[in-house]
């Protein structure tokens, strides 16, 4: 299987529909974030979902966050809460993942985890992108369990070629994960201080995060 291969910053609107309409019908999809590269695809497609642990090589006891190009997205499947509200207009779109607890429709995308760690990437192509699938994307960085995460394109498409069904590439990207901020609890924590620190955190939530 040969992938299909655009550059994301020179697809044209019919292009993205396109590539919009392959990931819903559950293509396992590269592409790059304003943080890292990552592979991902429709949240709901459970052999999709299978195919992301096997590329990756990735234990299932490792859980997937999930992209949307909305905060109504992340309303739709998630237990919204007033904190989730000010870091999101603080932070989103950008480099902050937050861990929220599933509502009803967004309960079979747990699998056997507490909440769902949400985000929206502040990279504009991909983020339109988002805002046109019908089912938010389970996302993971692009790489072997384990192993530094592919920065170069060259090196991405090489690796993952024949393997994805869907590469978008963004040219060359930095190293830097987002933070990831668990809400699940009655105090915020921290569970990964990476793009955003926890002074940055504490003062839009005017509270202590453990």
């Amino acid at each position: 299987m040969k992938s299909r291969i655009y550059p994301i910053n020179e697809m044209t609107p019919a292009q993205l529909q396109d590539a919009a309409r392959m990931i819903d019908a559950g293509a396992v999809t590269v592409y790059p974030t304003d943080t890292v590269y990552g592979i991902g695809a429709n949240a709901f497609d459970e052999n999709a979902i299978a195919r992301i642990y096997e590329i990756k090589q990735r234990p299932a006891s490792a859980a997937l966050q999930i992209l949307i190009g909305t905060t109504e997205q992340a309303r739709a499947i998630v237990q919204w809460s007033e904190q989730a509200e000010k870091l999101a207009r603080a932070f989103w779109p950008g480099a902050l993942t937050m861990i929220l607890r599933p509502n009803e429709k967004g309960q079979p995308l747990r699998r056997g985890f507490e909440g769902l760690g949400l985000r929206v990437p502040a990279y504009a192509a991909l983020t339109r992108l988002l805002g046109s699938l019908q089912h938010p994307l389970a996302s993971t960085s692009a790489n072997l369990h384990g192993k530094a995460v592919f920065t170069n394109e060259k090196e991405l498409v090489a690796f993952f070629d024949g393997k994805a069904d869907l590469i978008l590439t963004g040219g060359t990207l930095g190293a830097r994960a987002s933070s990831v901020l668990d809400l699940t609890g009655q105090e915020p924590q921290l569970l990964r201080e990476e793009a955003l620190s926890r002074a940055a955190l504490e003062k839009i939530l005017e509270t202590a995060v453990k």
